[in-house]
């Protein structure tokens, strides 16, 4: 299984805003920092507000942020919300397969678990873990730092 772009940078858009509270953050500094076009940064942007993982703030001085608190987003509440499929093999689309197994395989058994297991790893960590160094990310992601001392 691979992640699309869309999840890896909507996760890395959340801990960009993680790391820069409690300021707003502007979509053009997020893109000039992970090197990315603003128009595929807002079409990601979108789907995150409308679930309530961000908020914008709009006028002269606007940007986003994050809608609740860093620890109570989880990776699993940002794939699950970014990635369309998770089907590991043909039997777990449903539909036309042509296995005379798909009704009692093992192998979709164990897939299921596998994929089971992925998604509790995925609930297991947050954004917050995911930014716990916050001073050596706002560097790397070249976010000024005013005097203010960060964890």
């Amino acid at each position: 299984m691979r992640l699309t772009r869309q999840t890896s940078y909507a996760v890395r858009t959340l801990m960009y805003c993680a790391v820069n509270a409690p300021d707003l953050s502007r979509v053009s500094d997020i893109a000039k920092a992970y090197g990315i076009s603003e128009l595929f940064l807002f079409k990601l942007i979108k789907p995150l507000v409308e679930n309530h993982l961000l908020e914008t703030v709009r006028g002269r001085h606007g940007g986003i942020r994050l809608a609740k608190a860093a620890s109570e987003i989880t990776l699993l509440d940002v794939v699950r919300l970014t990635e369309e499929n998770f089907a590991l093999a043909e039997c777990f689309e449903g539909g036309d397969t042509v296995c005379p197994l798909v009704g009692g395989c093992e192998l979709n058994g164990a897939l299921a678990e596998a994929l089971e297991a992925f998604f509790n790893v995925l609930r297991s960590y947050t954004i917050a873990d995911l930014t716990d160094k916050r001073r050596a990310m706002r560097t790397r992601l070249g976010i000024e730092i005013l005097g203010i001392e960060l964890n």
